[in-house]
């Protein structure tokens, strides 16, 4: 691929920085009018995300953009890349373009690696260089964990990465395994008996599988034991050989329920561990699994830890604010939640 570009004053050279008012003029090559109808969206949708989120302004004829704006380099930095992850694909949604924004925003460096997970339904393709050290540092350890704040991806890729070995015979079995509890809710008020009141609890799970392998497919896989969605207790006393392993929601698990899920790990299997530290449903006073197993864990140089931010959210732009606002409240807050359960202590 070949950029032509132009700057005033500067034509032909890539610039060096972002003039207030700049203007720059970029040309998308080999020329090939669908990749351009993907990079630009529906009605354009994305190419006028990019202009809201970057503040510049976008024209195109065919595939010669230009762009002005004091941020007219992020602009061609995202459409450059957009163009190279539309060879082969006929969509690209606005939540991928919002990520890859958010990414080149926060100036995360590019990994090394560009991961690619085939499913059924389609590619799917890491976005920013967390998600992409993310998907590395599962395919290429036997157990890691993916830690932050909600909808961020951690479990829609790991399904992601399972569903890619599962196709490709890597692995024999798949297994999605939460922990059932309660938040907020008693599970013993709940109609129907206990893989009914459970099964709302590992619906997420379910939605993903769904939408990479199709329901009949996974319906299938289910019927024949391939594919298993558990609660965490159906594990104890397993060993799990050739399998892929999801344990979602590991923030409410307890250390020894943590330990017991860790030591199911038999020959040629992968484990996954995913969670937010920051939405513990456990009773009051007990310890998170997740949060002791990263204390107990962080100088098992195999086992990485992959830390997600807020930055990283791929969820409506809302919900970034909304994790950003309460992370501001908890930090300015953490003295004096504490003070307050000694004087309600103190009074009973």
């Amino acid at each position: 691929m070949r950029y032509a570009w132009a700057m005033m004053g500067f034509k032909g050279e890539k610039p060096l920085n972002n003039a207030p008012g700049g203007s720059l003029q970029l040309t998308l090559e080999p020329y090939d009018g669908a990749r351009l109808a993907t990079v630009c969206g529906q009605f354009h949708e994305n190419l006028k995300l990019i202009e809201q989120t970057l503040g510049v302004v976008i024209q195109h004829r065919e595939h010669h953009f230009y762009l002005r704006g004091s941020r007219a380099s992020l602009a061609h930095e995202v459409l450059a890349t957009l163009y190279k992850d539309a060879e082969g694909r006929d969509f690209i949604s606005t939540d991928e373009v919002h990520v890859l924004l958010r990414a080149t925003l926060a100036h995360d460096e590019p990994s090394s690696t560009h991961h690619v997970l085939m499913t059924r339904k389609g590619a799917i393709t890491p976005r920013g260089a967390r998600q992409q050290t993310y998907v590395e540092n599962i395919l290429k350890s036997d157990i890691s964990f993916g830690v932050g704040p909600a909808g961020t991806g951690k479990t829609w890729l790991a399904v992601a990465c399972a569903v890619h070995l599962l196709e490709k015979e890597a692995i024999s079995r798949l297994l999605l395994v939460r922990p059932a509890v309660e938040a907020g809710e008693k599970l013993g008020f709940l109609p129907g008996d206990l893989s009914e009141k459970i099964n709302p609890y590992l619906r997420p799970l379910y939605d993903a599988l769904y939408e990479m392998l199709g329901f009949d497919r996974v319906g299938k896989l289910i019927e024949r034991n391939v594919i298993e969605v558990a609660p965490l207790a159906y594990m104890r006393g397993r060993t799990l050989n050739q399998s892929f392993v999801i344990l979602d929601e590991g923030q409410n698990t307890t250390p020894e329920q943590m330990k017991m899920f860790l030591t199911r790990l038999g020959l040629g299997s992968k484990a996954v561990i995913t969670g937010d530290i920051t939405q513990v449903d456990l009773p009051s006073g007990q310890m998170s699994g997740l949060t002791h197993a990263m204390q107990v864990l962080k100088g098992v140089d195999q086992i990485p830890f992959t830390q997600f931010t807020s930055r990283d959210v791929v969820r409506h732009e809302l919900v970034q604010h909304i994790v950003e606002a309460y992370d501001r409240w908890d930090a300015s807050h953490t003295t004096e939640l504490p003070r307050q359960r000694r004087q309600n202590a103190t009074r009973n």
